[in-house]
């Protein structure tokens, strides 16, 4: 397996337990935790959900934006 081939799913990974911690960081925001989420009515908890996984998705974007900045500047792609 050459190298490029590990690395996706290692950033998979990453950007899977850095998607969690912006929904974690979404839900403190609102003062709530997963297992207070769990507990709530069904489409309550879908609506935070759906709010906290968009609020991620901006948050990972933004990441990947500065990243690609970074590369840009120094070169690297």
């Amino acid at each position: 397996m050459n190298k490029e081939n590990t690395a996706q799913p290692l950033l998979e990974e990453q950007n899977a337990k850095l998607g969690r911690m912006f929904i974690e960081e979404y839900l403190m925001q609102k003062s709530l935790t997963w297992d207070i989420v769990k507990h709530l009515p069904e489409e309550e908890a879908k609506s935070i959900m759906v709010d906290a996984s968009t609020y991620a998705s901006i948050k990972l974007a933004e990441v990947e934006d500065r990243a690609r900045l970074i590369h840009k500047l120094h070169g690297d792609i």
